[in-house]
């Protein structure tokens, strides 16, 4: 009854930041400030929350395991120092590490670049019981070789397939491919960690000050910031295009890192929740093999 009450909450608290048909979106209407009814005074209830959330995740991540049917993948975008990492990290903090593995994709290598821009996202899909999590994703080749051409140029795709239609083509390419996991069990859930430019300035700020943070600060991140509006363009774009019911999008407010774990602790909740995992139930026999082990564990001297 507990987790049940809990996966309501968690249901109602992310549904404003669930979007499942991009046909009119616009990112402009999601505020990266936005922390829903709670305040900085509600941050001790919000946290307790979400060791709750962590400690019920943990108990979903058991059952999907142990059912051994469904799949899920959780994919992360933003731009530098939305906090994917940390959202990560506490999120999925109570989850057994045998049960969900963490994938993390940068700029593709040769060996990558001789094959499809799915290719190496489909080689880390998770195995059936397991989760899995894509720290940036195919999403990227939506994104940042959207904004820098010169990246899709090294692809060595044909040139008469370079066309003005790429990226229409890809969004479509990427909904057939989440379709296709869906069909085949596994669960999608996709967020969009929305910061915006004033708390990603202060965040790198604090990484230059901070001697301990100094290792996750890089100048490039910092040039990346002259081309702002062209990637929450795309961004937009990408959302509006590939947004499902299969596979919706959250677009988190992050520049509260507090409220960002709690809705992305909701929503992978909420995806669970609606598998309706449960441990499998045994046939006769093998109760009847168990109830035989413990007569002879009993009998023991």
């Amino acid at each position: 009854m507990k987790n049940n009450k809990f996966a309501d909450r968690a249901r109602k608290l992310t549904r404003a930041y669930r979007v499942t048909d991009g046909k009119g979106f616009r990112l402009k209407q999601f505020d990266p400030r936005d922390t829903g009814d709670l305040t900085d005074e509600d941050k001790p209830a919000a946290q307790e929350a979400l060791r709750n959330g962590v400690e019920m995740l943990a108990e979903l991540q058991a059952r999907l395991y142990a059912q051994d049917r469904w799949a899920v993948l959780l994919i992360f975008q933003a731009v530098d120092a939305a906090g994917k990492d940390s959202a990560i990290k506490h999120v999925m903090s109570g989850v057994n590490p045998s049960g969900c593995e963490v994938a993390s994709f940068k700029a593709p290598s040769p060996e990558e670049l001789d094959h499809d821009f799915l290719w190496r996202c489909a080689e880390r899909l998770p195995e059936r019981g397991k989760i899995g999590i894509f720290n940036r994703s195919y999403y990227e080749e939506v994104l940042i070789v959207r904004v820098h051409p010169e990246i899709l140029a090294r692809e060595k795709l044909p040139t008469e397939l370079v066309t003005k239609d790429i990226w229409r083509e890809r969004h479509k390419d990427i909904r057939c491919f989440e379709r296709y996991l869906a069909r085949n069990g596994v669960k999608i859930c996709k967020f969009f960690l929305n910061v915006s430019p004033e708390e990603q300035k202060k965040r790198f700020l604090e990484r230059l000050d901070d001697p301990e943070k100094h290792w996750k600060f890089s100048a490039a991140d910092v040039r990346e910031r002259q081309y702002w509006k062209e990637y929450m363009a795309a961004f937009e774009d990408m959302i509006r295009h590939t947004a499902t019911e299969y596979a919706p999008w959250y677009v988190v407010p992050a520049d509260n890192k507090w409220f960002t774990r709690i809705v992305v602790a909701g929503a992978v909740i909420d995806a669970m929740d609606s598998l309706q995992l449960e441990y499998p139930k045994l046939a006769p026999v093998a109760r009847a093999e168990l109830a035989k082990a413990r007569r002879e564990l009993m009998a023991e001297k």
